[in-house]
């Protein structure tokens, strides 16, 4: 069984440290160079659909939470306030807030809608040390969030184009989800007192899963306070669900923040806000992938993509060239030095990376390296030039 937490201290991916604290992990080199690849990959589908990115801080006024509800329905899964010069600092929960105060800072009209806005964002979460678990559970993550704001004609529209936005990343993840759920409210004071706004809410939801012939479960208490939701589900290898990606639609707080557009008709109409996240947390989709590849990534996610085995220091010069051409094209590639034991013993050294790339007396002369993939196939000896674009092709995801 692939367990992330192992594989990921077995191949030096992520740790964690007793001064940091439970729920804290840090992501060493290659755990970090994975990181990176899921999220410009992200960054690039979202770009592709639509989305504009913005930055926002990971700290609020406690005013903000309690203008948008977090404070008085989620308060319990924050951190407490930080005193600073008389006033109340938080860590923020969710990106959410920030994001309708950035649809609120322009006037907005109907021509600039949808309003698709995207962020991979730092959140906090004060999650009990029970519960906590590797990369799965943690109280620091970096969130792919986003928020659509459009007229409410076009929401069923914008999720149902999310949901295509999650299918399409999932693929070239290669995550399979165990099913869709329709997460919505539930009793006491978790959720806003509403009855009218959720029955709107998930009337939309129920709607596009329909119109998609997506089968789905319902499950109630799994909402978000504001509104319902549309959870995509994993289970890792122990059996443990979790969600990995999510669209939520929310009339809640765009009445909160007072939000409005002006429409065709010269008057102001207030947006609908949804919710989509494509990957969820960073940290909790590195766990899984590290589960589903049991550490032997795509190429294009892998911390290594090549290595270059000269057979003894005579290659030496050739080889560094190799590499230093590899990593302008931008791809991540390394050394395996002759001094760190046979060729054979460096080939199964570097056995999860997918390209291997050895170069001999005869490669060196020929300006060439011949290709070794993972699975200990051969791809046949190749001029550089001619490589580095081979592997560039083979190293880039596809949108």
């Amino acid at each position: 069984m692939n367990d992330h937490r192992r594989l990921g201290r077995e191949l030096d991916l992520f740790d964690t440290d007793p001064l940091i604290g439970s729920g804290l992990p840090y992501l060493l080199p290659d755990g970090a160079a994975v990181r990176k690849a899921v999220e410009d990959y992200v960054f690039e589908l979202e770009r592709r659909h639509g989305y504009r990115h913005v930055s926002s801080p990971v700290l609020g006024k406690r005013e903000l939470y309690e203008r948008s509800g977090h404070w008085s329905h989620y308060s319990q899964d924050m951190f407490p306030p930080m005193e600073v010069g008389g006033e109340q600092f938080v860590l923020r929960p969710s990106l959410c807030p920030h994001h309708a105060l950035i649809f609120a800072a322009r006037q907005r009209s109907h021509r600039d809608l949808p309003l698709r806005l995207a962020e991979l964002g730092g959140q906090y979460r004060a999650e009990l040390s029970g519960v906590l678990g590797g990369l799965v559970r943690v109280r620091s993550m970096q969130l792919n969030d986003g928020h659509v704001f459009c007229p409410l004609d076009r929401a069923a529209e914008e999720i149902s184009a999310a949901l295509d936005l999650i299918q399409a990343a999932h693929a070239q993840l290669g995550v399979r989800a165990s099913r869709y759920r329709l997460s919505l409210g539930g009793d006491g004071a978790k959720y806003v007192d509403d009855p009218a706004l959720w029955a709107r809410a998930e009337a939309v939801l129920r709607d596009v899963l329909a119109q998609r012939g997506q089968p789905y479960d319902e499950e109630k208490g799994e909402g978000a306070f504001y509104g319902p939701k549309i959870d995509v589900q994993l289970v890792d290898p122990s059996g443990r669900e979790s969600s990995i990606a999510t669209v939520q639609v929310d009339f809640f707080q765009p009445g909160r923040f007072d939000l409005s557009y002006v429409g065709p008709d010269q008057r102001d109409h207030r947006p609908v806000m949804v919710h989509r996240s494509v990957i969820g947390s960073v940290e909790r989709m590195l766990s899984h992938l590290i589960e589903v590849h049991g550490g032997a990534f795509p190429a294009w996610l892998a911390p290594v993509q090549a290595v270059v085995l000269p057979v003894s220091d005579a290659e030496l010069p050739a080889a560094r060239d190799l590499v230093r051409r590899a990593v302008e094209a931008g791809l991540r590639a390394e050394l395996a030095e002759p001094d760190r034991g046979s060729l054979g013993a460096r080939i199964r050294a570097h056995r999860l990376v997918p390209y291997q790339l050895v170069v001999g007396a005869r490669e060196a002369a020929a300006g060439s390296a011949a290709v070794r993939l993972r699975d200990g196939s051969q791809a046949g000896e190749l001029p550089v030039g001619e490589l580095v674009a081979f592997l560039r092709a083979r190293a880039t995801p596809s949108f």
